[in-house]
Formats: C-alpha cells, sequence, structure tokens
C-alpha cells in the first residue's frame, strides 16, 4: 500500500478508484435488521418477499449506504496519507436509492475524489462522489456524495 502526502492527494482530485466485489447475504441483511429495528418484512422474510416485485428479500437502503467504509477498504491498492491519525465521516450529498441490492448480490464501490481541501492545520476535508453497483446490473443501487475528514 502506497503512502502520499496532503499534496499528492489533491494532484489525485478527478481521480476515480473502484473496489472489489463484497456479497450481500442474507446474514448481513438481518443482522442489520436487528441493529437499526427495521424488521420490514421485504428484508428478512424470503417466503412474503417473493411474493413482490422484487422476487426476494432486499438490502436495505441504509445497509448500502453503510457498507461505503467496507467498500472503501476494498480498493485494490488504495494509497494512505502520510501521517494520517484517523478518518472520521462529516456526511453526504444527494443520497438517492436508485436499485434494490437483492439478497446474495455482489456489490462494489466506485470512488471519484471531488475536492481535498485543507481545512485547518492537521485537518483535511475530503469529498468523494460515491456510488454502489451492482454485479450484473446497469443501474447503481444508490449514488452520493461522502464527506470526510481526516487527521494527520
Amino acid at each position: 500500500m502506497a503512502t502520499i502526502t496532503t499534496a499528492q492527494m489533491q494532484q489525485r482530485i478527478g481521480t476515480e478508484t473502484v473496489s472489489d466485489w463484497v456479497e450481500v447475504t442474507q446474514a448481513m441483511i438481518d443482522t442489520f435488521a436487528d441493529a437499526t429495528g427495521d424488521h420490514q418484512f421485504i428484508h428478512i422474510d424470503p417466503v412474503r418477499a417473493a411474493q413482490t416485485p422484487f422476487g426476494g428479500t432486499i438490502a436495505h437502503g441504509f445497509l448500502t449506504l453503510s457498507l461505503m467504509p467496507l467498500l472503501s477498504s476494498k480498493v485494490p491498492d488504495a494509497p494512505q496519507i502520510e501521517g494520517a491519525k484517523m478518518g472520521v465521516n462529516y456526511g453526504g450529498n444527494s443520497v438517492r436509492f436508485l436499485t434494490p441490492v437483492r439478497s446474495g448480490s455482489k456489490v462494489r464501490g466506485r470512488f471519484k475524489l471531488l475536492s481535498f481541501d485543507e481545512k485547518r492545520p492537521g485537518q483535511w476535508q475530503q469529498t468523494n462522489a460515491f456510488s454502489v453497483e451492482i454485479e450484473g446490473q446497469e443501474k447503481p443501487a444508490l449514488i452520493a456524495e461522502w464527506i470526510s475528514q481526516i487527521f494527520v
């Protein structure tokens, strides 16, 4: 894994990276349902969900959104910022859920660095255009802007 400076990171604005595929399992969906209290049948009841237009259980939209950190960790050879102590989520813009993710589907993240700005000494704000793609589907599961803060 390469280490780059903050100046080199700024030069990467406009760069797109893609993660490896990750399977969204029914166990992940069930665990998310338990954690959030969202036990709607379309997520946890395969028999009833099979009778819907989805044809089976689907991941919660917010589960798909919450895969951002996992998917970003699955980008091959993603550079690390020299001296980075931690990163935290700052927020998101324009989140849209476009296509349901069926249980057993594989998804991957596509990230495009939009900005990387120093907010104060040692604190950088990074904004990425982010989409979750579903293997075999043209339309992504979701699109959003993901804003994070990096502390060096």
